[in-house]
């Protein structure tokens, strides 16, 4: 059996549901049993994903990222993207898992290795790169232990650093050096990012953030685009409007009183920009979703 293989039967034997969180702090599994026909809208938190069978497109911005077994996905920021299985079937299901980055314990990582300066321009907040051996068995190891409750407390958190060693040895080195480095381009654009997670029913003018941030505006917006490959203003519409959905799925409430909610001063504003976005007025998309025995993978 190869690694691969291995990997994958783990994900099969505990991943039972479509997402499946673990008792491993911050992995999740997921699982589909048949490609999706559209594109599912998603916000990403940081965090490194692996595909163990299966493969799968997510679209930032005008980006696509195409992956599959041989790679690995890494975000550095919440990031709102579009997610699509496009290989799956009920005899060879997508199988992958999604390990959150925790950006303290990356930069107590960093500490202990040599590493070239941090890059002044900011990249991009998503990337995929080519998996490797090591990377591949330390994953492997981590998801023996769903099976091994006993050695988890120990083994676990001395894996996930062995993951984040090996990822700060990789490709994708510069995204996550910037990433953990409270100095750098990325982490004052991630304060950004942040705020207006916390806020994204609340008007905003660019001296807010350009004094979160501490940059000039022309410098903020750049080295914003350049992370999360839209403006602010994009940005802030995008979470408005997954944050609506959410509501409207959980809460029950008429779209007017989410779209109010959510920062939209005209119920008709609201209501073009949800079926821009998720395909459908409000309403409609909502009844739809709950009448689905399940939701698909993003």
């Amino acid at each position: 059996m190869t690694s691969l293989q291995e990997l994958a039967g783990l994900i099969a034997a505990h991943g039972l549901a479509p997402r499946a969180a673990t008792p491993i702090a911050g992995l999740t599994l997921l699982r589909a049993d048949a490609k999706a026909d559209v594109p599912v809208q998603v916000v990403y938190t940081p965090k490194v994903c692996v595909i163990a069978q299966g493969r799968k497109r997510v679209g930032l911005g005008d980006q696509t990222f195409d992956y599959d077994a041989r790679s690995y996905l890494v975000a550095s920021v919440h990031l709102p993207v579009t997610g699509q299985v496009v290989a799956a079937s009920r005899a060879l299901p997508y199988l992958s898992l999604s390990l959150e980055i925790d950006v303290d314990q990356l930069a107590d990582v960093m500490v202990g290795m040599t590493l070239p300066p941090i890059e002044a321009e900011v990249p991009r907040g998503l990337a995929v790169s080519a998996m490797d051996d090591a990377l591949l068995d330390a994953f492997v190891r981590l998801l023996r232990l769903l099976d091994r409750p006993a050695d988890r407390p120990m083994l676990a958190p001395l894996i996930q650093r062995e993951i984040l060693y090996r990822l700060l040895a990789g490709e994708q080195a510069p995204m996550l050096r910037q990433m953990a480095s409270r100095d750098s381009r990325t982490r004052q654009v991630s304060r950004v990012v942040d705020w207006l997670r916390e806020h994204y029913a609340r008007p905003f003018r660019m001296s807010d953030l350009t004094s979160i941030a501490n940059m000039s505006a022309p410098s903020l917006h750049r080295h914003f685009k350049a992370l999360t490959a839209m403006s602010p203003l994009q940005y802030q519409k995008q979470i408005r409007l997954r944050e609506a959905r959410r509501i409207l799925l959980a809460e029950g409430e008429d779209a007017a009183t989410v779209g109010h909610a959510v920062g939209y001063g005209s119920p008709s504003q609201f209501s073009r920009e949800y079926s821009r976005l998720f395909g459908s007025p409000p309403r409609q998309d909502v009844d739809r979703l709950l009448g689905e025995a399940t939701w698909p993978v993003g």
